[in-house]
């Protein structure tokens, strides 16, 4: 909890801070990377930096957890401070880099609001950012534990699958012969290369394959530039360099969008694009555990011939005894399939009560979606989410 005083300063500045909090994390970027340039080459994802998407998340989620702190003291933002442990410990994020952190981030606070920044002001501050910094250090300590691990582990690409003209999905095996770990479906992986110009970049792809196994599976699609964006450095790089017999670095599988407990309630898996990756891990456990409850799987996309791993989509849904599917494409669409976009309002979609649902596409896509299953009767603390990149939707609230 802040303390009462802190509190009251922090309720007082709010307003301005939060004006200025994409300028002051802004700043915070450039600060940090002038004075370790090896965390933007070797860390941080470049191409989030440069398209503004990170400076963006770092703003909303700060803001967002002193508003939480102010409108719930004793409470812990566990939703907000879970996924963004998750990706740090993905990233083998350390307790001492916070105080990395914290350095240019109140250098940047104070570059912006100037004379505004009293020392009450940069004290009740200083207890937001610490409450929020050792917080997620605690998570990231328990996820380690649970994991056994810290860091990255070289694993041997044993298959390389075209699935689309744009995605492709590698299978991999512990190149040193060790244990492979279960997962949770639903998790990712974070995977590290050396580019070209010898920068060590780092980037999230969901397992896409059954939890157990030998091998573990996750799926690219190749980021192409739009306008004057630039193309994607790592997935370009995987589908134009790695091949099978190749050596990949892989974290341990984290992410906090997985399946429930409750195997008797009905589920709702609802993707587009390339959000189908988490889905079909889904599916693929709830076959393997037998899982007789209803089941309403619904995907989008611009075309079958886009639909990355239609075919185990279809085929995990088909062993479930109560599943139900539903394909949308813009062109292109099969018999069993419909023209155009995701629409759950369609009659024969059924949304059962108690229904857990869970969302992974674009955020326009589950925005939608998630707008339609509340107004049929669906709680929305039984809607959960995976955003792909910066997480713009939980910083906004």
């Amino acid at each position: 909890m802040l303390s009462d005083q802190s509190a009251a300063t922090v309720r007082a500045t709010l307003p301005a801070v939060g004006a200025a909090i994409g300028e002051i994390s802004e700043r915070f970027y450039a600060r940090l990377f002038a004075a370790h340039p090896g965390l933007l080459r070797d860390l941080f994802n470049r191409g989030n930096q440069a398209a503004g998407t990170q400076s963006q998340a770092l703003a909303g989620s700060i803001a967002a957890f002193a508003t939480h702190l102010l409108d719930h003291p004793g409470q812990r933002p566990d939703a907000l401070l879970g996924r963004i442990a998750h990706k740090h410990a993905s990233l083998g994020v350390t307790p001492e880099q916070y105080a990395v952190v914290h350095e240019h981030l109140f250098a940047g606070i104070a570059e912006v609001l100037g004379d505004a920044v009293t020392p009450e002001v940069a004290a009740a501050w200083d207890e937001v950012y610490w409450l929020m910094a050792n917080a997620l250090a605690a998570i990231e300590k328990r996820l380690y534990e649970e994991s056994g691990s810290t860091g990255f582990r070289p694993w041997e690409v044993v298959g390389r699958v075209p699935e689309t003209a744009d995605v492709v999905t590698f299978r991999v095996r512990p190149a040193d012969g060790g244990e492979v770990r279960g997962f949770r479906a639903g998790q990712y992986v974070s995977v590290g290369v050396t580019l070209p110009d010898g920068a060590r970049q780092i980037r999230q792809y969901s397992l896409s394959g059954a939890p157990d196994g030998p091998v573990r599976q996750f799926s690219v699609k190749r980021v192409r530039g739009e306008g004057t964006a630039p193309d994607g450095e790592v997935s370009r790089h995987l589908h134009a360099h790695v091949r099978e017999g190749d050596v990949l670095d892989l974290s341990e599988p984290y992410g906090d969008l997985v399946l429930g407990t409750a195997a008797d309630r009905p589920l709702l898996l609802a993707s587009a694009g390339i959000g189908v990756t988490p889905m079909v891990a889904m599916l693929a456990a709830l076959a393997a555990d037998g899982h007789t409850a209803p089941v309403t799987v619904v995907h989008g996309d611009r075309s079958p011939a886009d639909h990355a791993l239609r075919a185990d989509h279809a085929a995990f849904a088909a062993k479930l005894p109560d599943a139900s599917v539903h394909f949308f494409y813009e062109r292109d669409a099969a018999p069993d399939a419909r023209t155009g976009r995701v629409d759950l309002d369609r009659a024969d979609i059924a949304v059962r009560p108690g229904t857990r649902a869970y969302l992974c596409g674009p955020l326009p896509f589950m925005r939608a979606v998630r707008t339609q299953l509340i107004d049929r009767g669906v709680a929305p603390a039984d809607v959960h989410y995976e955003v792909f990149g910066p997480d713009l939707w939980l910083a906004r609230g």
